[in-house]
């Protein structure tokens, strides 16, 4: 996959694990951490106030992956955690590093879903998974 996104020139900003990055505080100040095998419960959406999900995220077993966060926000209900993400709700102006159509037939070419995708006010746009969730 990795091979096929270099062949489509998406620039991905920060990938090792986060963890190889050191503590947050000298982890990259942009945050634009693509990531997978984090062993973590999966995450809420920004729609329900922080609750923690009693589930193991996908990324947990590597069966996931978030590409630059920055570029491609996890919304709900309109909003987003992170306020610097905003001028990226707009999906519409494509700016390099967006998750764009070509991606996403990259990755469904593999058998892999979108978190673009989802039905109903959530959506992950950094999120692709084995299962689509």
């Amino acid at each position: 996959m990795f091979e096929q996104l270099y062949k489509l020139h998406f620039p991905i900003r920060h990938m090792l694990l986060s963890d190889s990055y050191g503590p947050k505080n000298v982890q990259p100040a942009d945050g634009d951490i693509s990531g997978s095998f984090e062993c973590r419960p999966a995450v809420s959406s920004p729609c329900s106030k922080g609750t923690v999900s009693k589930n193991w995220s996908n990324h947990a077993y590597g069966l996931a992956i978030d590409l630059n966060p920055g570029e491609n926000p996890y919304v709900g209900c309109g909003q987003t955690r992170n306020p610097a993400r905003i001028p990226y709700l707009d999906r519409k102006r494509i700016r390099p590093g967006m998750v764009t159509p070509t991606v996403v037939k990259a990755f469904r070419a593999i058998g892999w879903g979108w978190g673009g995708d989802w039905t109903g006010s959530t959506k992950d746009y950094m999120h692709f998974s084995w299962n689509g969730h």
